[in-house]
């Protein structure tokens, strides 16, 4: 597998560094043969250092969501990661800064545009599912996410696996009862598909 140019444009961008705390460091993965695009939020710290994305307890949390291994999530045959911000914005009152702004306007269109094998788009977070379904949200995260059947079969909007998202889950139990089990299935059949 080659790298596609794109991918080392963005890994060379620099358009945020003034404003980054700890310096422009985008992270992202994929590949031409990419089949499952994962949009998160932007890189959290620990990422930001090691480098991996999704390398800490939300990238946890989101394989066992989607019944995953390490070795299938960090295969970019498989998934495709593609955060709406691709540097670590910083540190907020309750968790990180939101991804700047700059990123997907700029990025996304002609990343996506080399990928033509993408069966599937996984939204994770407001920030995503804002971005990429525009008018066709719901009034807020939660009814977004309890009708991902109407966004198939490009998009499933998830929320972000972040352990400070606890309560949510806790007052949502059908989210994990059956939305996961749709998402792993899914998941599944496009990966058995490549074997």
């Amino acid at each position: 597998m080659q790298e596609l140019p794109i991918i080392q444009k963005i890994r060379d961008c620099k358009v945020c560094e003034p404003d980054l705390p700890m310096g422009a460091n985008p992270i992202l993965e994929a590949v031409e043969e990419s089949r499952i695009i994962l949009v998160g939020q932007a890189p959290g710290r620990m990422v930001h250092h090691s480098g991996v994305p999704w390398y800490d307890k939300s990238g946890r949390r989101l394989r066992e969501w989607m019944g995953v291994t390490d070795p299938e999530f960090y295969h970019s045959e498989n998934f495709g990661i593609i955060p709406m911000a691709f540097c670590y914005p910083g540190k907020g009152k309750s968790g990180d800064l939101p991804p700047r702004k700059e990123c997907a306007p700029l990025w996304h269109e002609p990343l996506l545009a080399a990928l033509p094998n993408v069966q599937l788009t996984v939204l994770i977070g407001a920030y995503a599912q804002k971005y990429y379904l525009g008018k066709t949200r719901k009034k807020n995260l939660t009814e977004t996410v309890l009708a991902f059947e109407e966004y198939l079969p490009n998009f499933f909007p998830l929320v972000h696996p972040s352990p400070l998202n606890f309560r949510w889950l806790r007052k949502n139990p059908w989210y994990e009862e059956e939305v996961i089990p749709f998402l792993q299935e899914k998941i599944r059949k496009i990966l058995n598909k490549a074997e």
